[in-house]
């Protein structure tokens, strides 16, 4: 479903470094077609891209995870393939890679093999 080699790849040229408590997310690209060889038409991928829920770390702001709430560690790291919800964060592109500035507490899980993950 998605094209995690997109999201890993991105060029760090002309993006936002983070500040304070956020995180810097590249949102994979999906796969032109499904696992059935079915072409997914533009407007159903823009509105799955709008609603993605995974998404790749690229870089943490300098407070993040800092703070009485996080006495246990960080959430993540960059690297990390992680879980928010649908919607959160500040959402812009970079030639045409996704990005998203989420809070660090927005984090709810990490994935290890993101490639089958669906958003239910």
């Amino acid at each position: 479903m998605y094209d995690t080699e997109s999201a890993k790849n991105v060029s760090t040229d002309n993006i936002p470094e983070p500040k304070g408590w956020k995180i810097l997310i590249a949102m994979p690209k999906l796969e032109e077609k499904t696992a059935g060889g079915i072409y997914r038409p533009d407007q159903l991928k823009s509105l799955e891209e709008v609603a993605s829920i995974l998404g790749y770390v690229v870089k943490l702001g300098d407070l993040a995870y800092t703070g009485e709430k996080f006495n246990t560690g960080p959430w993540c790291k960059q690297g990390d393939w992680v879980v928010f919800r649908s919607y959160a964060g500040t959402r812009f592109k970079v030639k045409d890679q996704e990005f998203r500035l989420i809070n660090d507490d927005t984090v709810e899980g990490v994935v290890e093999d993101p490639r089958d993950f669906r958003r239910a």
